[in-house]
């Protein structure tokens, strides 16, 4: 089966160019898979605009509304940091029907696995509220439409052709995804796991939020001081991601696929390389390939230096067909690492790990 990629080029239509999340972003990230030959080795998956129902799994229809007015009254600002252009409600439609668009086919056996190279970002959109650049949250959107898919999984378990029961979803956003968690911490289907710089933007996710009622210990969120990076973010996998997903056993896993946690993004002030970002995109394809017969979909979120934005899209490509291959024209971070060894400790005892 192919590996496929999420593009329409309505995504360049949601734009301002003095933002730092401006259409710039994907137009590097598509001429650099053309560059290194990529986009002739994948399967292009035309996105459809998510439905009513769709996005009032996540959201309520005051929000959808309001996104829709303010973008037929020829855009302006939701708050601060979130714009809207003329194009933009028709472009978030886009995103988060993309990223469905990708889960239907990994889920029906129609690709292997995917990446939804979707404008506007999505992991910040509370049901409310659009916020943090999002204005709908496409993962959380597509989740909610697996959860509720009335077609068998193809390709199952052993012995298994039931339905999606089971998310896990890894989001390595140098940003915590406050939407997505808000919208799944009651939710015993689906797991949420977040890396990202603490304190910062948006002040949640920290290390105690694991998940409330029903969903109790179905959040990880790994709050990291600045200047963690390759060691750091490979401790957190290997000793707590790993362990808690195996635990988990999903039928399928979501990426929420930012990129500036690396060093030189100007956003953040995180030490990972573009070869630490490969190692974590490896090791959520073996994930997948261990854990739910390789059923991934990465969604583009974060990322703002546009070298490292394009190259990190590419490593993940190169994941998901099974090659070692790694494209770091930065090489390592020139500043030292800060250890994670007791924040890991803590994060064990609390999801009971030691």
């Amino acid at each position: 089966m192919d590996t496929a990629y999420v593009y329409d080029p309505i995504y360049l239509e949601h734009d301002l160019p003095s933002h730092p999340e401006n259409a710039r972003r994907l137009k590097r990230i598509l001429s650099t898979l053309e560059d290194e030959g990529m986009l002739e080795r994948l399967r292009l998956l035309e996105p459809r605009p998510a439905t009513a129902e769709e996005l009032q799994r996540v959201h309520t229809p005051a929000h959808i509304e309001q996104v829709q007015r303010v973008a037929q009254a020829g855009g302006g600002h939701l708050d601060l940091d979130t714009y809207v252009s003329p194009h933009s409600f028709e472009a978030a439609l886009m995103a988060a029907g993309g990223v469905v668009r990708a889960v239907e086919a990994v889920l029906a056996g129609e690709i292997a696995n995917g990446f939804a190279l979707v404008r506007p970002p999505g992991h910040h959109a509370t049901a409310t509220r659009a916020m943090g650049f999002c204005l709908f949250n496409n993962i959380a959107v597509a989740a909610r439409a697996a959860l509720s898919s009335p077609f068998p999984l193809v390709g199952g378990r052993a012995g298994d052709e039931g339905r999606v029961e089971r998310i896990f979803i890894a989001d390595f956003d140098v940003h915590h995804g406050n939407g997505t968690q808000d919208a799944f911490a009651g939710d015993p289907a689906v797991f949420y796991f977040s890396t990202h710089q603490y304190p910062y933007y948006p002040g949640t996710g920290l290390w105690n939020d694991t998940g409330h009622g029903a969903g109790e210990g179905t959040v990880l969120n790994v709050p990291l001081p600045t200047q963690v990076g390759d060691a750091g973010y490979a401790q957190i996998f290997t000793e707590l991601a790993w362990p808690l997903a195996e635990r988990f056993r999903p039928d399928l896993i979501l990426v929420s696929a930012g990129y500036d946690a690396h060093w030189s993004d100007p956003l953040a002030q995180m030490n990972l390389s573009l070869t630490g970002y490969a190692w974590l995109e490896q090791e959520l394809v073996r994930m997948a390939e261990q854990l739910c017969d390789g059923r991934i979909v990465f969604v583009l979120e974060g990322g703002y230096q546009l070298d490292v934005l394009a190259c990190g899209v590419l490593n993940s490509f190169y994941a998901m067909l099974g090659e070692n291959t790694i494209a770091d024209p930065l090489g390592p971070s020139a500043y030292p690492e800060r250890p994670v060894d007791a924040l890991v400790a803590r994060l064990k005892g609390v999801h009971g790990l030691s």
